[in-house]
């Protein structure tokens, strides 16, 4: 029985010493220096903090060291939640008063910052660079391991609230085991794989590339964030480490065939698997990686991060037009996925709408230091009552298609009510997407003026738009506005940044 995720690094260090583990462009570790780095870690806790389970948060830059600090707190029986370095000192604040963490990890170029400091206050912190020397004591080691239980908390993340109070999803080892099961049978990842880290490692998307490295013992490459904006070099990366699996933001891989790289670099030899999630991924730009990779396979992983990163994916098995949505296909396994309508009735016919829920072991135990959103959002399931049982309401629009996959619609609060119409915008940018001319696009609702605004990169008027519209969508749902932008800002995570979209144009 496997009660942890640090029972993958004992067995892949003994079964590859030697392999590389992590790699970023300063150091890279084997996989038994990566385990004698994150025990050191954990034992250089244990001395600094009695008892276990509690939060430690780790403010590094994004690297393979920060990962040895992720697992040597695993080791210890204690809990990561990471914070952005580049994050506002504002935001930071509420993340630390949230958390309130025993412990920070960080390093010595970054302990000395004031916003490090004042963060840590009175606390107590260690310093990367003096805890991975310690000596290692196997023995110790399995005594760590085997007083950990599933049901411990692994790591805290923290989101976006609404109410400008970030939100910290805490997920359990049991989850994080599921889940990465799931993916590696599925996948059929080996020790022979090696993957292409996009994801910052605040955001719940990197959990499959670290712990499906950590359980098979595939390489992981942590990609260098300025490639992202150079596609060219973005793919050459790719074919000097051999990369064959990715997954990636949509956003990245629209940026790779919007500015035709696949025309300068062939990674068609070693790229074996594109996974996608985090929003929607336009066919048009898909069926231009499927042109370049035919051989390549692609799924489309849906889920928040509240159910571990994701509860349904799509195994792209068939063509699709650039105008078509990408199915979210079905759930993933020991995972069950349903749509309630506003009744809380449950949805099983083609084209209705209904919200997105989910049950089982991926889910969340909540928000952290929480109580009052915890309750809001993960609910007694309503088509049974007899009994205990937590489901999360995800907040996104989905129906089902004429072949029962799942098809998303929009956010539950990206729907509108204009001109007496219920309309979903994501419907709006599908539409768009599917333009030869538009890489990027963005839909935002302007109440005070009862306005669509539709925000581009490209040079396009209303009229040329809404010619072109009026073939996929109803007259109602044009929109009344365009804006054209140089660039899309995205954030941290990737993804189009609608909140920077709001504050500069429509307040």
């Amino acid at each position: 029985m496997q009660n942890s995720v640090v029972q993958w690094l004992e067995d892949t260090a003994l079964r590859f010493p030697d392999h590389i583990a992590f790699a970023d462009e300063k150091h890279k570790y084997t996989w038994a220096e990566f385990r004698h780095a994150a025990l050191s870690i954990a034992s250089n806790i244990e001395k600094v903090l009695s008892g276990r389970k509690h939060p430690i948060a780790v403010y590094m830059e994004k690297s393979a060291d920060m990962l040895a600090a992720y697992i040597g707190i695993a080791i210890s029986g204690n809990f990561y939640s990471p914070i952005d370095v580049d994050m506002p000192f504002a935001r930071a604040e509420k993340v630390v008063q949230t958390l309130r963490p025993s412990l920070f990890i960080t390093t010595k170029d970054l302990h000395n910052n004031k916003n490090c400091e004042k963060m840590i206050g009175g606390g107590y912190s260690l310093c990367f660079e003096d805890i991975i020397h310690a000596d290692v004591d196997d023995k110790k080691a399995k005594q760590y391991a085997d007083s950990i239980l599933d049901t411990d908390l692994l790591y805290v993340l923290f989101t976006s609230g609404s109410t400008g109070t970030p939100k910290g999803v805490a997920i359990t080892h049991r989850s994080v085991i599921d889940y990465i099961d799931w993916v590696t049978e599925e996948f059929s990842i080996t020790e022979a794989d090696s993957f292409g880290n996009q994801a910052p490692f605040y955001f719940d998307n990197s959990i499959l590339d670290i712990y499906s490295a950590l359980k098979t013992g595939a390489a992981c490459y942590i990609i260098p964030g300025s490639f992202f904006s150079q596609p060219v070099k973005l793919l050459q990366y790719l074919a000097e480490h051999k990369i064959t699996t990715i997954f990636w933001v949509p956003s990245a891989m629209i940026m790779v065939s919007a500015l035709k790289a696949f025309r300068n670099v062939d990674v068609s030899g070693t790229l074996k698997r594109v996974l996608f999630c985090g929003e929607v991924m336009p066919n048009k730009h898909l069926n231009i990686w499927r042109r370049y990779l035919p051989d390549t396979l692609y799924a489309n992983l849906y889920g928040p991060t509240e159910i571990t990163d994701v509860c349904a994916y799509y195994i792209v098995d068939r063509q699709f037009h650039d105008d078509e949505p990408l199915p979210m296909g079905h759930p993933m396994r020991n995972t069950d996925v349903f749509l309630l309508d506003e009744q809380d009735l449950l949805v099983t016919e083609p084209e209705q709408i209904g919200e997105l829920c989910v049950r089982g072991t991926s889910l969340a135990v909540g928000y952290y230091n929480n109580p009052e959103k915890t309750k809001a959002a993960f609910v007694q399931n309503p088509l049974q009552t007899a009994y205990e049982e937590k489901i999360y309401r995800t907040g996104d629009l989905v129906k089902y298609n004429g072949r029962h996959e799942l098809i998303y619609v929009s956010r539950k609060d990206f729907q509108i009510k204009h001109l007496g119409h219920r309309i979903e915008l994501g419907e709006i940018e599908t539409a768009v997407s599917s333009f030869e001319e538009i890489s990027m696009c963005c839909c935002l609702y302007d109440s005070k003026h009862s306005s669509i605004v539709l925000f581009l990169e490209q040079e396009m008027g209303r009229s040329e738009i809404n010619a072109g519209l009026r073939n996929l969508i109803p007259d109602y749902m044009l929109p009344g506005k365009v804006i054209c932008v140089e660039k899309l800002p995205l954030n941290a995570n990737g993804k189009i940044d609608r909140a920077a979209l709001w504050q500069e144009y429509l307040v």
